[in-house]
């Protein structure tokens, strides 16, 4: 049997804000709504939400903090595979909503609700992301999209809004904004043309670091654990970097992808953490890992990365190839120097008992001391052979 119960993914902003009145003066439904903290609210942030949530109308709202698993589940692997989408992007909000929507669904599945909804609209990929885990986890919860259905301007929720005794003030912000703890993504005018270029003003931070800053990240099997010295958690390290990075202005670019949808997308981030990490990691593991599985990381880690972009986390295969990245990161251990400029930052080096540039075989371009120059002579006769026998074929082709 139905209920009128229905779950709301619940941010705060214009969209969600409609929904509450809506899904409760229009459908006649019992509201509940949840704000699902994946990095970049504050307490006082979540206060606030829950105060709004409550103020147009909902029977009850939770604040769930859903960082430490997001990290475990999620930014981990991303960090393990180096995972810049189209070599650019960490996937700062698209590895978000999974664990949002997760999170959602045992709200919904605690109160018992017959119903679930979100804000998303019609054009992106989140509306995507959070149906397809509906779907999949719970197909007997209804899923309702407000404004996806309505396809409503925002002047016209607005209205709604006010009609309702709810005239709040919305400024429309020139910027769309989205803080995670993987980074934020900006959106505005710009991005919807292929040759638009972000202002300074459209990212969150200022920009105030203008010295040389050096740091040294420790990694401790392939998980960051201490910045400077100071031994910290993962998500302290992040922070931390997001907080040092964001004033130097650095981990900013632009992305160009194809959406879940089929169309190409651009939007502008802000992840300094990401950028840094990744960079340095990969670093650390160049010095450590073999050939082959630097080769194999990369191709797995590509494909890991493409699922997770397009709502596919549930798929068993992310399972497969998280138990392949974590066996490679067994000696992903030491740490690694960064200097940050204004919007620029270096990964100058690293340090590691697991060096494999070892000088105990010999300096590249300079010597070496485990084979001798009789042995390189042999050695290229037989890798050359093939291609002497193939040229002694073809040769008049």
């Amino acid at each position: 049997m139905k209920n009128n119960k229905v779950v709301l993914a619940f941010s705060g902003g214009l969209d969600t804000s409609f929904c509450v009145p809506y899904l409760k003066n229009e459908k006649g439904m019992e509201v509940h709504t949840i704000m699902v903290n994946t990095g970049g609210f504050s307490v006082a942030e979540e206060k606030k939400i829950e105060e709004r949530a409550l103020m147009l109308g909902a029977a009850s709202h939770v604040n769930i903090n859903a960082v430490e698993e997001y990290y475990n589940k999620g930014i981990k692997y991303l960090l393990f595979g180096n995972i810049l989408k189209n070599s650019t992007y960490p996937l700062s909000v698209s590895s978000e909503r999974v664990f949002q929507a997760m999170a959602v669904l045992e709200h919904v599945k605690k109160l018992g609700a017959s119903y679930v909804a979100h804000g998303s609209t019609g054009a992106g990929n989140d509306q995507v992301r959070f149906d397809l885990v509906f779907e999949v986890m719970s197909p007997e919860t209804i899923v309702l999209a407000p404004i996806r259905e309505l396809k409503l301007s925002r002047m016209e929720e607005i209205d709604y809004l006010a009609k309702n005794g709810l005239d709040l003030p919305w400024e429309k912000a020139r910027y769309s904004i989205n803080q995670g703890l993987w980074g934020t993504s900006v959106g505005g005018a710009e991005t919807l043309s292929s040759s638009g270029v972000l202002p300074e003003e459209a990212y969150p931070s200022n920009v105030t670091g203008d010295k040389p800053l050096r740091l040294v990240v420790g990694f401790d099997k392939g998980e960051p654990c201490s910045l400077d010295g100071e031994k910290l958690s993962p998500v302290e390290v992040i922070e931390k970097l997001n907080e040092t990075g964001s004033r130097y202005g650095v981990g900013r670019d632009v992305h160009v992808g194809d959406t879940i949808i089929g169309i190409k997308g651009r939007v502008g981030f802000e992840a300094p953490a990401p950028l840094i990490l990744i960079k340095a990691h990969h670093l650390l593991e160049k010095h450590v890992l073999t050939k082959g599985q630097l080769y194999w990381k990369e191709q797995l880690a590509g494909w890991y990365g493409q699922l997770m972009h397009e709502a596919q986390y549930l798929d068993p295969l992310m399972r497969n190839i998280e138990v392949f990245l974590e066996d490679t990161q067994k000696f992903v251990t030491g740490t690694v120097e960064i200097e940050l400029r204004p919007y620029h930052f270096s990964v100058l080096g690293c340090s590691t008992k697991y060096d494999l540039m070892s000088s105990k075989f010999g300096d590249y371009g300079e010597e070496n001391k485990s084979f001798s120059a009789q042995d390189v002579i042999g050695f290229t006769k037989v890798l050359a052979n093939p291609l002497k026998i193939y040229y002694s074929v073809h040769n008049n082709d």
